[in-house]
Order: C-alpha cells, then sequence, then structure tokens
C-alpha cells in the first residue's frame, strides 16, 4: 500500500474523529447545562439533539456540495464548520445560543459522513478498501474514547468546565482542516462527473505508483466506460436503483434503532441509574470508548476476511444477547452485571454495524449516484438518532430501563433476519462491478 495513499486516508477519516468527539463530548456536559439553565425533559432532550438535527440537515444536504464542487473541497469547509461550532459552543450564555452552535457542528458531522467514507471507497483499491474506508470508523470511536478522557480530565475544573469540554475540539478541528490541503481530488469524480480524464489519470499514478501508463490510461477508460454504462442518470429515485436504495435505508436504521447513539450520549446517566456515582459512572464511561475502541481495530482486521455480511451477522447476535441481558440485569434489579452487558453491547456494535455502515453504503451506488446514495443513507442514519436522542430523556421518565433495553433488542431480532434475507456481499469486488451484481445496468433513462 502507497505510503500517500494511506495518508490521504487517514486525513479524509480525521473528519471522524472530530464527528466521535462531537457526538460524545456532550455525554459529560448535558446534565450540567440542564441544571445551569434550568431545562426541561423536553428542552433538554431537545437542546442535547440539536447536533442531531444539523447532522440530518448536513447528511440531506452533504450529497450536493460533494457532487457539485468535488469531495476535497467539502472536507476543508467540513473542518471549518467544526471550529466554528467548538469555539461558540464553549461560550454559549444561553440555551438558543448553545442550539445554533450545536446545530452548527451537526452540519459538518453529517456532510462528513457522506464526503469522507465516500472519498476513502473512491480513491482504495478493492482490496484494501475495506480497511481504508474503515479508518472513517476508527477514527469515530477514536474520537469517542478521547472525548470521554477529555470530559474527566476536564470534569474538576469547576462551573465552567462543560465550556472547556465543548470548546477543545476546536484544536483538532483546525489540524484537520489544515491537513486537507494536502489531498488530491477523487479521480473517480474527476473522470466521471468533472469529465477530466488528464487529472484522473495523474491522481491515479499517485494511487498506484507502479502501474504502467496503459494500465493507467486502461483504468481511466474502465471508469469512463463505466459511467457511460450505468450511473449517467440525474435521477436518483429510478428503479433499478431499488436495491441499493432500500439496503442504504435499512443499514442505517437499524443501526440507530440498536440505541447505540442512546447509550453513547446519556452512558454516565445510564451507569448512575445502577446506582454508581457522578464521577464513578463518567470513569466508566472512558471503559465504553477503550472497549469500542478495541473491537473496532477488530472489526478492521476481519472487514476484507469475512466480509461485509458475516460481520453484520455476528454483530447482529452479539446485540440481541447483550441487550437481552442488560433488559434482564434491570428487571431483576441485578445492576453489577449492567456495566459488563453494556461493554459487550459496545462491542457488539463496533466489530459489526460500526465496522460496516460507511464502508458498505460508500460501496453499493455507481459513481454518479454515489453522493445522493451516501447522503441517503447518512441522513436516514442521523434522523433516528435525533428522534431516539431527543425522546430518549422521556423514555427514560416514564418506562423502567429494562423496558426500553428489551425494545431494542426486539429491533435487533429483526435487523438479523435483514441480513439474512437481503445483504449481498462487496467484499473485494471492484466498485464498477458491484452495480452490476445487483441487476443495476441501465440507469440513463
Amino acid at each position: 500500500m502507497p505510503s500517500r495513499l494511506f495518508y490521504w486516508s487517514l486525513t479524509s477519516a480525521l473528519a471522524g474523529f472530530i464527528f466521535g468527539f462531537d457526538t460524545v463530548v456532550i455525554s459529560g456536559a448535558e446534565q450540567t447545562i440542564q441544571s445551569l439553565w434550568q431545562l426541561s425533559p423536553g428542552l433538554h432532550g431537545l437542546a442535547i439533539a440539536s447536533a442531531l438535527y444539523g447532522t440530518v440537515l448536513g447528511a440531506l444536504v452533504g450529497g450536493w456540495p460533494t457532487n457539485r464542487f468535488g469531495r476535497r473541497p467539502t472536507l476543508i469547509s467540513i473542518g471549518l464548520l467544526y471550529f466554528v461550532s467548538a469555539v461558540w459552543s464553549g461560550l454559549a450564555t444561553d440555551v438558543g445560543s448553545f442550539i445554533v452552535a450545536r446545530f452548527i457542528g451537526g452540519v459538518g458531522v453529517g456532510v462528513s459522513t457522506v464526503a469522507a467514507p465516500l472519498y476513502i471507497a473512491e480513491i482504495s483499491p478493492p482490496k484494501w478498501r475495506g480497511r481504508l474506508a474503515g479508518l472513517f470508523q476508527f477514527n469515530i470511536v477514536f474520537g469517542i474514547l478521547v472525548a470521554f478522557m477529555s470530559n474527566a480530565l476536564l470534569g474538576g475544573l469547576g462551573d465552567h468546565a462543560w465550556r472547556w469540554m465543548l470548546a477543545v475540539e476546536a484544536f483538532p478541528a483546525l489540524v484537520y482542516t489544515l491537513m486537507c490541503f494536502g489531498i488530491p481530488e477523487s479521480p473517480r469524480w474527476l473522470v466521471a462527473v468533472r469529465g477530466d480524464r488528464e487529472a484522473g489519470a495523474t491522481v491515479l499514478r499517485l494511487i498506484r505508483p507502479n502501474a504502467t501508463t496503459a494500465e493507467i490510461e486502461d483504468s481511466v477508460t474502465t471508469l469512463a466506460q463505466a459511467e457511460k454504462t450505468v450511473g449517467t442518470t440525474s435521477r436518483f429515485w429510478h428503479p433499478r436503483l431499488r436495491i441499493p436504495i432500500v439496503l442504504a435505508f435499512l443499514i442505517a436504521f437499524f443501526n440507530q434503532l440498536s440505541g447505540i447513539n442512546a447509550v453513547l450520549y446519556f452512558a454516565p446517566r445510564i451507569f448512575e441509574l445502577t446506582g454508581l456515582g457522578e464521577r464513578a459512572a463518567l470513569l466508566q464511561s472512558i471503559g465504553i470508548g477503550l472497549t469500542n475502541l478495541i473491537f473496532t481495530f477488530v472489526g478492521l482486521w476481519l472487514i476484507d476476511r469475512l466480509g461485509r455480511r458475516t460481520l453484520l451477522y455476528l454483530g447482529s447476535v452479539g446485540y440481541i444477547l447483550s441487550l437481552g441481558m442488560t433488559a434482564g440485569a434491570f428487571f431483576s434489579e441485578n445492576y453489577a452485571i449492567v456495566p459488563v452487558c453494556i461493554f459487550a453491547f459496545i462491542a457488539a456494535h463496533a466489530m459489526g454495524q460500526g465496522a460496516v455502515i460507511w464502508v458498505f453504503i460508500s460501496e453499493i451506488f455507481p459513481t454518479r449516484n454515489r453522493a445522493a446514495g451516501t447522503a441517503l443513507g447518512s441522513s436516514t442514519h442521523w434522523v433516528f438518532a435525533a428522534l431516539i436522542t431527543t425522546v430518549f430523556p422521556l423514555m427514560v421518565a416514564a418506562l423502567a430501563p429494562g423496558f426500553i433495553f428489551l425494545i431494542f433488542t426486539g429491533m435487533m431480532v429483526l435487523q438479523l433476519i435483514w441480513v439474512r434475507l437481503m445483504v449481498p456481499e462487496t467484499k473485494g469486488v471492484p466498485l464498477e462491478q458491484i452495480h452490476r451484481q445487483m441487476g443495476i445496468t441501465d440507469v440513463r433513462q
């Protein structure tokens, strides 16, 4: 693997680091914010979920700049949104200002889930695509771990600790933005969307330094001809794209109906329900971050070996067992095993859905439809993330925790059935061939 290819992929994936940090850093501040501004449960849920609503918007519109202006300029703009949001959130003086600041950061997160994995998938050879695109998820969980650790370290700074928790994100956002100026544009976008064969060939030579001129020209021709055969329509909602559309929607839907974001956002509160003190609960949350990181490594190691579908199988079974045991622990008041069950749930997610989702969504659409398809999957993911995060405080107030985790368990049983009946394997298959395997032969109408 050329070192520059790894560096470009890692740079793009750093958008995931800030995504993970931004998503979870609020867990250390949410109870202080509720107390500081005397928020009702409903307004509290809205304030905490404000970033997610921004993420929904970013995911919905992220396909447009990614396709219109290119992958690279879009990645740069993501860093700027992160920076502005971090500084503004730390300085917010009321809940309205706080909501706006977090919303802006959420837009950056939403766009990143479209542009970053898509960019990596498009510059990666098939045999490395799973691992390189999986760097985005690795950086998400690394950002989550750093956020939990940062919250624990900054938690003792007094009344304004929550401001520092949120504002510190500005530093990695600035570093990421500067690094993005050093990556090239996607060769597939240059050839298939912009029609610039020469620029696309230049980038391909950097990706494949040992390839001959004839091999590079053949690759450029293949990319151009593939788009003449399939994927050249501006109509995304075309019947021939129904299979990837349904797959993108359902993988994102089930990802959130596992309850993963509710657990990540409200981890300290969940642990406090078991009788742990506030400080102990915050430290237990670091365990979630470590578990997530370790099993994401496992998922990245397996994704190009066992394949996407097998990891979804393993993750589904792990979800069902861990969530079911968590529900049982709350019903029986055997609270001592709840942290272990939650860690097992995180492990199942990291190795299964977490490792697969962004890779899979970025693989299953033709080049001209890839940005729109990734936007569909991403926006579905964030719509349900926002809904669940908004209602979770209300659910905790109205239902016993055991019932909540039982609902999540039932959804994962449905996911297991879906994987068995519908999910294809994309491991090691060139992007230009995946859509043919799903019966997408001509969508130019």
